[in-house]
Parts: structure tokens; sequence; C-alpha cells
């Protein structure tokens, strides 16, 4: 899944739309094994943080997040999003997040997926059980709607983080947001990903970070965690339709994403 979610990263950059489906060349051959390093205090500091977050039956995050593209001319734009996720496992999510050009929310009971355009008052439902880990599995392959994010939430968050690794290190200390944490650094084939992990007794993801290599200018996403809480309301997950909302196909809604349509961007490789 891991090599998945970044490939689908360096589309969004490169194309600017979830709906997109075409998928970026791959890189120059190489030998994974002649160039492999991995830091094993780097993994298991990972491992640790999968575990954690795992282990919590509900969650409540807020978080900030970046996204770049690069345009045609070559310059570095990015656009900027906050949100909320709200978690109750197995079965049980509740995301919003607001930007300068979407203002969309996803609400999933165990039965029922419903993506709400709140800005545009519309909103779609998808009859699908299953667990949250098998929700983001087929946001992503059947509807290419990938949530850079979404990894750290899954119940073996670090195998699957871990899955195409060939380079990992333990870089040392960082602070984010005044909270000490230990700054891991991996690599990928097409991708970099750095994570700062809170020190102590409670290591839950602080700073997230991913750079797409495959493109000019090597753009990234960056996830800021701002709060995180174990208390989540009992009716988090029940969606009521906003009065006068006009119910849409899912796919009426591909215009969710955190970079505008019509942006004009470029895909060519360094």
């Amino acid at each position: 899944m891991k090599q998945k979610v970044k490939s689908e990263f360096s589309r969004r950059i490169s194309g600017g739309s979830v709906a997109a489906v075409c998928i970026l060349a791959t890189m120059t051959a190489f030998t994974p094994s002649a160039r492999a390093q991995k830091d094993e205090v780097a993994i298991k500091t990972l491992k640790a943080m999968s575990d954690f977050v795992a282990g919590q039956k509900n969650l409540s995050v807020t978080f900030d997040s970046d996204i770049e593209v690069i345009t045609s001319e070559l310059q570095k734009v990015q656009f900027t999003s906050s949100g909320q996720v709200q978690l109750s496992r197995p079965d049980k999510l509740h995301a919003t997040r607001t930007g300068g050009y979407t203002d969309v929310e996803l609400v999933f009971d165990g039965k029922t997926l419903t993506v709400n355009g709140k800005d545009r008052n519309v909103f779609a439902q998808v009859d699908t059980a299953g667990s949250v880990d098998q929700l983001i599995g087929m946001l992503r392959d059947k509807y290419s709607v990938a949530a850079p994010g979404g990894d750290l939430l899954l119940s073996r968050s670090s195998d699957e983080m871990m899955a195409d690794v060939i380079d990992a290190k333990d870089v040392g200390r960082g602070v984010v947001d005044g909270v000490e944490c230990e700054h891991l650094a991996f690599r990928n084939v097409d991708t970099d990903w750095q994570i700062w992990i809170e020190l102590g007794a409670r290591p839950i993801p602080h700073k997230y970070v991913i750079t797409s290599k495959a493109v000019t200018g090597m753009p990234q996403y960056t996830l800021r965690i701002k709060e995180w809480r174990t208390d989540v309301p009992t009716d988090a997950f029940a969606f009521q339709s906003p009065q006068g909302a006009k119910k849409v196909a899912l796919e009426a809604l591909a215009d969710t994403d955190e970079v505008p349509q019509g942006t004009v961007t470029t895909g060519e490789k360094k």
C-alpha cells in the first residue's frame, strides 16, 4: 500500500486532480539490495508508533496540511488546508478538510460511506461494509482517492509504510509545536518521507512529510498533527444531510482535492 500511496501522491502533485488515473513512469533502474540501509532504531521507533496508534480504539485528531505543485513555468506553489479526523475502531471514521477551494466531509459508519461537499451543498453515499482499513484501500483502488496521511491510521501502519522502503535512518531529535520528537527519514524508489514521533510513553506522530523525487522540483506534502485526543462524541459517525442538500453520484464529487481544478502543472521527471 505504501508504494501505491506514494505513487498516487506523485500523480496528484504533478497533475492536480484526484480523478486522474495516470501513473508516473518508473525511475531509472537500480539494485535495491546494493543500496539498502535500514537503521534498526528507526524501524523500531516507527513500529512503536504504529502499535500505539493501533491500540487506540477512539481517536480525535486535528491537522494542517500543505501540498505543493510545480507549475508549467517551474514555479512551486503551495496549497494549505486544515481538518479533523475522528476514528472509532474497527469500522467508523469521520474526516473533514477545509481549504481555500473545497470544504469536504467524509462519514463512514461501518456500512455506508458519505462524502459531503459542504461548499456546494451536495453529498454522495455508497454502501460499503467493512473496516476503516478496507475503506482506505477501497477509496484508493476504486476511486483513485489517496490520503497521504491515511496510512498512519491503519491497524498495521508500520508494515504498510515499510513495505517498499530501501533506506531508513534515525536522524536525531526535533521539536514540533514545542514537543520533543524522534526524527526519522525513509526512502522509497520515487519518494523520500520523514516522520517526527513524540518521545516517551505516547509515541504519536506530530509531523509527516512526503517528497516526490519523480517530479521536477521535488514538491512535498506536509501533514502537521495539532491536537490528539482519545474521546469521540457518540454521534460523530451519524450523517445528517444539510437542509436543501442534493444527493449526487460519488463521481460527481471528484472536485474535492486540496489542489484547485484547472491548476496548470508539469509532470516532467528530473
